[in-house]
């Protein structure tokens, strides 16, 4: 008998239906997994809202998800060291282990790469918000049955913001401030304190997230919602060496590069819009600055999970509401209002 599949089927913009859609007989070396619990992220926001993130457009329905976690219910042929009732973290990356990027240690840069729930190729991989979906068994890791899923599904957001610290260079006892307080915003100021980061501000042009931001240990918030004016005068005071732009907006890159001090590090985390975008570029030059680029992760989900599994990084810090998988398109909704939101995670029931 074929499984279906409940899953949150993307079909244009604010389209976001509810569907069964079969899956087929497992292939070998894969798992299926049925669905634990998954984070809304940034980018499956851009989806909804425009029916594309960056330069990746949707051109088909695509199942969204890829911050998942679940239990294993099948194993294909030729799958070991997993087992059926395993809890597992999924890594949505799968990459080719072939390629010049990947014998470089650069998995991320894979050049032919799959991720989950993105349309960054055509067909489109399907994600993880879906009652049963698979995945390769490389793509599982095992978490304790007593770690909640929603703790296991956010594994994947913290990896992206280890890759962005590590990109930075070593930050211990530097400075470090961060445009944007979403969940990436966040997770990076904890990364940020977890590689050594002597100080770290945060801005942003939202009340509501900047003061869960001081909440989680920020040592200055600056609100630029009426102006740059606050920001020039602490970036004046304090001299920071590394900026983290995460908003994914021109302007967040045009203030990280205007606030770090000169010869500092700007790190590009946000996902900008596509096509061309104006840069104070000159700035770059005078000022000495290593620009540099960060684009999800490679071993770092590993690292990521044991974090978590070890309670060094609590992520559950940022989950504001659960909302069963069947409620997708309205949790989505309320993940989109940063006036009530940081992460919204969907959950089996």
């Amino acid at each position: 008998m074929t499984d279906t599949a409940l899953a949150a089927t993307l079909f244009g913009a604010e389209d976001l239906r509810m569907v069964e859609r079969p899956l087929g007989t497992l292939e070998p070396g894969m798992v299926r997994i049925r669905f634990g619990a998954g984070g809304i992220c940034g980018s499956d926001m851009h989806y909804f809202r425009h029916a594309r993130t960056g330069d990746f457009v949707v051109t088909s329905p695509l199942v969204l998800g890829h911050e998942v976690a679940g239990e294993i219910v099948e194993l294909g042929s030729g799958v070991t060291g997993l087992d059926v009732g395993d809890h597992v973290a999924v890594n949505p990356s799968r990459w080719c282990g072939h390629c010049t990027r990947c014998r470089e240690g650069r998995e991320n840069l894979c050049e032919n790469i799959y991720f989950m729930g993105s349309a960054s190729k055509t067909p489109h991989m399907q994600g993880g918000f879906a009652s049963l979906f698979d995945a390769t068994s490389a793509q599982c890791i095992k978490v304790p049955k007593e770690l909640s899923w929603s703790a296991a599904a956010l594994a994947e957001p913290l990896a992206v913001c280890l890759h962005a610290v590590a990109r930075a260079g070593a930050i211990e006892g530097r400075k470090a401030i961060i445009f944007g307080a979403g969940p990436i915003g966040l997770l990076t100021m904890l990364a940020a304190r977890l590689a050594g980061a002597s100080e770290v501000a945060v801005v942003d042009v939202a009340p509501a997230p900047l003061a869960f931001a001081e909440r989680l240990g920020a040592d200055n918030v600056v609100d630029i919602s009426g102006g740059d004016e606050p920001l020039t005068a602490l970036a004046a005071e304090r001299g920071y060496e590394v900026a983290f732009e995460v908003s994914g907006t021109a302007a967040g890159l045009a203030s990280a590069i205007g606030t770090v001090r000169r010869g500092g590090t700007v790190v590009q985390i946000g996902n900008l819009p596509g096509g061309a975008m104006p840069v104070p570029a000159n700035a770059v030059m005078a000022k000495e600055l290593d620009l540099k680029g960060t684009f999800r992760f490679g071993r770092e989900y590993e690292e990521a999970v044991s974090l978590i599994v070890s309670g060094n990084v609590d992520v559950m810090k940022l989950v504001t509401a659960e909302r069963p998988l069947s409620e997708a398109p309205a949790a989505f909704l309320l993940a989109l209002d940063r006036s009530q939101s940081v992460k919204v995670v969907l959950t089996a029931a």
